[in-house]
């Protein structure tokens, strides 16, 4: 186990890489903190945290909402939880998610920290200081960037997932590879089997690379005005089809990351033989690659993307593997391109 601090703009995060959830008693005082978990998470490990209060809320990103943000917020009423009490997040990102929002509106603050059990969480969700809820058809509309005061990566969480889990997991992977990281990409080319096969060491330097590359877009740009945009390299289109689809995240964002792919090649000159590459590579990890739903209702979600300014996206682009760029993509131009894929 290794701990990596980080100073934040307004907080200091701690990374426990490599921790025991058996060992979140060290970090956190009982008495004075509440877990939050939902229902698939507390069947799985719900009897490693006895002793703790916990707030065991729905699965799924359906439940991503404020109904369920008003829960949260009723049982810490319910537990007299006051402003020096911790709220844990365990869970994927979901659940972070909402811990971590309902954290920074409860009291108008309280700590909070995560304990990230899928792959998509240790990877990225948890990650970045992003805590929200979704509204109607619209992902992540409501929110706030607040950091967690720590994260425990506890390797051996994910290893209760069902495949179809793992495998989302691996999208925001390819993701840092796209925009920021080659090797990585090599990397994951190599170790394709290793990986889908949950090798544990495989498993590690792909979380700490992760999170690694994560963090240092993060620090440079915490609040999301230049580099940090790079981070939603599929994610326009992707949270579209997400939510039209009913699919899972990862899922979505293999086809967005395709589809940005196809884009580039028309903005940025991205070689066709490296959208083929790219193509492979979410092929390998048993992701989708195809954009089935209806242009027009995707269209529709996507103008209103948090990273609209009037009647241009800041969309996230291609020049190569390894290498991305924003820019600044006028509505007409992305609704003729997306009926061209």
């Amino acid at each position: 186990m290794k701990t990596l601090s980080y100073q934040f703009q307004q907080q200091a995060t701690r990374y426990l890489m490599g921790e025991s959830l058996l060992q979140l008693g060290n970090y956190v005082d009982i008495a004075r903190t509440v877990l939050v978990l939902d229902e698939n998470v507390d069947k799985h490990y719900g009897d490693k945290l006895q002793g703790w209060k916990k707030l065991v809320i729905p699965d799924g990103e359906d439940h991503k909402n404020m109904e369920v943000l008003q829960e949260i917020i009723d049982g810490l009423i319910e537990l007299e939880a006051d402003r020096k009490t911790t709220l844990v997040g365990i869970g994927g990102g979901m659940v972070t998610d909402m811990a971590g929002f309902a954290a920074s509106i409860y009291m108008r603050g309280i700590p909070f920290g995560f304990v990230p059990t899928t792959l998509l969480a240790q990877v990225d969700a948890s990650l970045g200081g992003k805590n929200g809820v979704s509204h109607g058809k619209h992902k992540n509309m409501l929110g706030i960037i607040r950091q967690p005061e720590f994260i425990l990566f506890d390797y051996t969480l994910p290893a209760t997932m069902p495949a179809e889990e793992w495998h989302n997991g691996f999208a925001e992977i390819i993701k840092y590879a796209c925009i920021m990281d080659a090797a990585l990409f090599d990397y994951l080319e190599v170790n394709r089997d290793k990986a889908l096969a949950r090798d544990v060491e495989v498993l590690e330097f792909l979380v700490e690379r992760s999170v690694d590359s994560k963090t240092k877009v993060v620090l440079e740009d915490e609040l999301e005005t230049g580099a940090r945009r790079w981070l939603n390299f599929g994610h326009t289109l992707g949270h579209a089809v997400e939510k039209l689809e009913s699919i899972a995240h990862g899922k979505a964002v293999a086809i967005g990351m395709v589809a940005a792919a196809k884009i580039s090649e028309k903005l940025t000159g991205l070689p066709v033989e490296q959208t083929n590459r790219l193509i492979r590579l979410i092929n390998d990890y048993q992701l989708p690659v195809t954009l089935t739903s209806n242009k027009e209702e995707v269209y529709n979600i996507f103008k209103l993307d948090k990273k609209r300014e009037k009647d241009v996206i800041h969309f996230v682009l291609l020049e190569e593997i390894g290498k991305a760029v924003t820019q600044p993509v006028p509505l007409a131009t992305l609704k003729e391109l997306l009926e061209e894929l």
